[in-house]
């Protein structure tokens, strides 16, 4: 079976092979060392010793069941699940020993080409069906290896999935589609686990197929169905001494690239100094996700990041070139109850003395719980119509500003240069107001 296990690592294309030589090998040796057993039990056996050899243990069962969507293990006797946003430990799948969970934690990575020991107690590596796996072992790892395993679906969530889960609505999503479509530049904003690159993966799909796409992430996790896609991915330092290729890196080789639009996963560091530069020189219709808690946090982090670039800009610079390239903040997040959901979708409006000006056009507001403490509330416009429908109207792409309005359940997007609305829709008194982000405070004015 080692010969095998060894087999199976090197050759892909001969898994299955070998595979049914591993189980038949077993079969023989469990039929003659228990010939008794009875024959459920037997095959629970032979399962059990076949996932241990070839594949990865306790983990195979929690890795193919499509409901989960997150592993999370906490030594060897703590697994916790996520299935339909609830957290779950189970009682009944757990590692032999904190060795035995770290044999398998050895699986996982050396396909991958990383190492992960005593001199090198963490990775973060993709898993071929590109799940995204993050490992940390003692010393560092006080109570035993921790292992994340975060699930990617296949194919994505469809802009129609997202008004079947309560997401977000058939306007909001028409929205952001021709927003796409037409080239504004988009920040998604939330914490982590809300979604985010879920959300930035359904987007990409409105990039007209005629573009040239380069994406860049740390773990390559979108998956864009475009025909001119160029994929890049981080490389961390090795212990060979290969030198780790960074968001940064990728982002100012992407630029040499010709791409009509980048996209890319997370900014976390100086990168989105390069990112807002790239939004700022022509590469229309680019977009990332950063870790915030609102739009207003949102433009703050981009600027706490681009401080991280090293270039001792200004503050104000800074400001200037987030006003001039982000024109939409979509904020995500996941609430006590589970769900995700769009908490708003803010349009920057500009710049007012020192400070970013925002102004929401979509928002969720919360109504109370319902019998099952599942969140209930409403997507609501707040009245404000954005300059964005400007520079659409310029390309002869015509928005009704009734879709902006109280009622505007029956308003429609129409990409053609004309437009439709429901005769019922009421213009609210006033706009929603706008919010300005200055550099150490918020501030507000009337719309």
């Amino acid at each position: 079976i080692s010969k095998m296990m060894k087999e199976f690592s090197q050759d892909e294309t001969r898994q299955s092979e070998i595979r049914e030589r591993t189980k038949r090998e077993i079969t023989q040796i469990v039929d003659k060392e228990a010939p008794s057993l009875a024959r459920d039990k037997r095959q629970i056996l032979i399962k059990e010793v076949l996932e241990e050899a070839l594949g990865l243990g306790p983990l195979e069962d929690l890795l193919a069941d499509k409901d989960v969507s997150e592993i999370m293990i906490n030594g060897a006797k703590r697994i916790f699940v996520e299935k339909g946003g609830k957290l779950t430990l189970l009682k009944d799948v757990q590692f032999t020993s904190n060795d035995h969970l770290r044999r398998i934690i050895e699986r996982i990575v050396t396909p991958l080409g990383r190492q992960i020991n005593n001199a090198s107690p963490m990775v973060d590596a993709r898993l071929q069906d590109g799940s995204r796996v993050n490992a940390i072992i003692e010393p560092c790892a006080i109570d035993g290896p921790s292992v994340t395993i975060r699930k990617f679906k296949k194919g994505g969530v469809s802009p129609e999935k997202y008004i079947e889960y309560g997401s977000m609505t058939k306007n909001m999503i028409d929205f952001l589609r021709i927003c796409v479509e037409n080239g504004m530049n988009i920040v998604i904003s939330g914490g982590t686990g809300s979604g985010k690159t879920t959300l930035l993966n359904m987007m990409s799909s409105f990039i007209p197929s005629s573009e040239r796409i380069v994406t860049v992430e740390d773990a390559a996790e979108l998956q864009l169905q475009q025909e001119h896609i160029v994929r890049l991915e981080t490389r961390p330092s090795s212990m060979e001494g290969t030198h780790a290729i960074s968001i940064r890196d990728l982002i100012k080789n992407a630029l040499r690239m010709r791409p009509d639009r980048i996209v890319v996963g997370e900014c976390r560091d100086g990168a989105a100094l390069d990112m807002l530069q790239a939004m700022n020189t022509g590469h229309d219709g680019s977009m990332t996700t950063t870790h915030a808690n609102s739009a207003k946090e949102c433009v703050s982090r981009l600027e706490t990041l681009c401080m991280m670039a090293g270039m001792d800009l200004p503050a104000k610079a800074i400001r200037e070139q987030i006003a001039s390239a982000v024109h939409l903040i979509v904020q995500v997040s996941r609430l006590s109850d589970g769900s995700r959901k769009i908490l708003s979708i803010t349009e920057v409006d500009g710049i007012q003395g020192d400070a970013v000006t925002l102004a929401p056009i979509f928002i969720f507001k919360e109504t109370g719980y319902d019998a099952k403490r599942k969140i209930l509330g409403n997507f609501q416009p707040t009245g404000y119509v954005p300059k964005i429908i400007q520079k659409l109207a310029a390309k002869n792409v015509i928005v009704p500003k009734e879709l902006f309005l109280a009622d505007s359940s029956k308003a429609n997007v129409n990409t053609a240069g004309s437009s439709t609305a429901s005769a019922s829709a009421k213009p609210v008194g006033s706009a929603f107001p706008k919010s300005t982000v200055p550099g150490t405070g918020i501030g507000k004015k009337s719309g």
